[in-house]
């Protein structure tokens, strides 16, 4: 496998997709998580998912834990495989990852059509939050209480010592990432929120506005931090009806 198919998993190719869609999953996830996604959008968006090290087939290799690096790391990988209009989706730490990826794009001037952005605060909205210090029985709690793991994964000691050191490592780039001043992005920003979700809340969430020069909107879903799995169908339909506006072309 090339280093490219390493880190960008084409579940659904799709030669006469007019959208490619960049989907970066949350703490913990994987790629897999959006081969669902991929199927759904095909053959019109083609969904690029991102496997980050750590997990899966990649659980040999170090866990970056530090935002920036990966960002840096992806947006490297990630633009000679964009051959046609672009946009991205993030979940929770995969939105300010999407976020961090389209900022070094637009630096190169690639421009992304819009930023899908779900259940995460905006990037200039800090919480001191240290979960990534916590025990292992701490670090589960947590993930437990969002509700977005396989609840068989707490049962299986294998499988939760195969997570953990990604999950771990994954909170602890979440919590001490911090925004750098810089050019608002160009692109068009949609952001997503449960309203009952812990991690993010509707004001927080509702701040993605400044950090976009082009048009902003904010959906809220009935819901937790992982809404999505009860509104699928409408996000997928939301972010279809989207990308068929064309933004930057």
């Amino acid at each position: 496998m090339n280093e490219t198919d390493l880190w960008i998993r084409r579940y659904f190719p799709s030669a006469e997709a007019e959208v490619q869609l960049i989907c970066l999953p949350h703490a913990g996830g994987s790629a897999s998580y959006y081969r669902p996604v991929a199927q759904a959008l095909s053959p019109r968006i083609e969904v690029l998912a991102v496997q980050y090290p750590g997990r899966q087939d990649r659980r040999h290799e170090p866990v970056i834990d530090d935002l920036g690096t990966l960002a840096a790391r992806v947006s490297e990988i990630l633009a000679p495989a964009l051959d046609r209009p672009f946009a991205f989706f993030g979940h929770s730490m995969g939105a300010t990852l999407a976020y961090e990826v389209a900022r070094r794009l637009e630096q190169r001037g690639r421009y992304a059509e819009r930023l899908f952005v779900s259940a995460r605060r905006a990037p200039s909205r800090v919480r001191d939050e240290r979960v990534h210090l916590r025990d292992d029985h701490g670090l589960i709690a947590d993930v437990r209480a969002l509700s977005g793991t396989n609840q068989q994964v707490f049962g299986d000691e294998e499988m939760l010592r195969m997570v953990l050191p990604a999950l771990r490592g994954d909170y602890r780039a979440a919590e001490t990432y911090r925004h750098a001043p810089g050019p608002r992005l160009r692109c068009p920003v949609t952001a997503l929120v449960g309203d009952s979700d812990p991690k993010a809340s509707q004001e927080e969430v509702a701040d993605w506005g400044t950090h976009t020069a082009g048009d902003f909107e904010l959906r809220t879903y009935p819901g937790g931090h992982f809404y999505l799995l009860d509104h699928t169908a409408d996000v997928l339909s939301l972010i279809e009806e989207r990308l068929s506006e064309p933004a930057l072309r």
